[in-house]
């Protein structure tokens, strides 16, 4: 299986990197096997029982090898800072206060270790300098590990990967074949990492750039291309909501490519603070241990991204 992870792709173009297929291996529920990041429709998650596929559940932990946890007893306060337009991983919630998987999993992980913490909306260009500057302590925000951002920041294990995947009209499943896509007409947001990767990877396919992915969503629908190809994240969000009126599917399978598009999904903290960043790690571990990362998980992605 194919696999492809992002970096957030709002104002990233990798245009001096010349992109190569990369096979990545994740945990799905524990064993070994698997964004560029968009604008998205506000959040309308249902309920696991209302899941239109078989969702798998990632999970990068080792049950072999248990994180110990750090002395916390000088820790009195956490304070996350996320951001609030990018749903479902964060964004304003009815009562204007922050929501989303990546802000409830800080509130888990506060839980788990017991400590009290605040979670302060910022926008995304100000989340790891806000690290520096001593006004965070942590950010909970889907940023991708990449040797950029460790630049600013040290990182939690992983806790989800960004891929990658084709979507196409439900009418249409039967006719399009994504080991073959000569000649096909391939939706991308431009100025993405997706687009850089579809047109470096598949050149014998007709790529069309569109300025939004909504413009791109409609593009498809409207039968001007035959696939879509963008973060798996984004659409299976929107094949689960109204906005797609059962148009589309996912079709073939998810691509990853590590080098381009990080190593997967981290708790950034203050570099060096080695404390909070042991402390998430066993916390993490132990939400996926329990069962409540499967939970969270679920409960924002009923429909498969993988």
């Amino acid at each position: 299986m194919q696999l492809f992870c992002h970096v957030k792709q709002r104002t990233v173009v990798l245009r001096h990197f010349v992109a190569t297929v990369l096979l990545a291996s994740v945990w799905v529920c524990g064993v070994p096997g698997g964004g560029s990041r968009v604008a998205a429709q506000t959040p309308e998650t249902k309920q696991p029982s209302e899941a239109k596929t078989t969702t798998a559940v990632p999970g990068f932990w080792d049950p072999r090898r248990r994180p110990e946890k750090p002395d916390t007893s000088r820790i009195t306060l956490i304070r996350f800072a996320t951001e609030v337009d990018y749903p479902p991983f964060n964004y304003a919630g009815a009562d204007g206060n922050p929501t989303g998987f990546n802000v409830e999993l800080a509130r888990l992980i506060c839980d788990e270790l017991k400590i009290p913490c605040t979670i302060q909306m910022r926008r995304f260009d100000t989340l790891l300098p806000s690290l520096a500057e001593n006004r965070a302590d942590a950010v909970a925000a889907s940023i991708a590990v990449t040797a950029k951002t460790r630049e600013s920041a040290d990182f939690s294990d992983p806790y989800y990967r960004p891929i990658a995947r084709f979507v196409a009209r439900t009418q249409s499943l039967g006719d399009i074949h994504v080991e073959q896509l000569d000649g096909k007409k391939i939706a991308v947001v431009s100025g993405t990492a997706h687009e850089e990767y579809a047109r470096t990877l598949f050149t014998e396919a007709d790529i069309r750039g569109y300025p939004s992915v909504e413009a791109a969503r409609e593009a498809l629908r409207r039968g001007e291309v035959d696939l879509l190809f963008a973060d798996a994240f984004e659409l299976a969000f929107w094949l689960n909501g109204s906005d797609s009126n059962n148009c589309c599917a996912f079709v073939g399978g998810p691509f990853a490519e590590s080098r381009l598009f990080g190593e997967g999904i981290g708790i950034a903290v203050r570099r060096g603070n080695d404390t909070l960043r042991l402390a998430f790690n066993w916390a993490l571990f132990r939400l996926w241990e329990k069962g409540k990362f499967a939970e969270l998980w679920l409960r924002y992605f009923p429909v498969n991204p993988y």
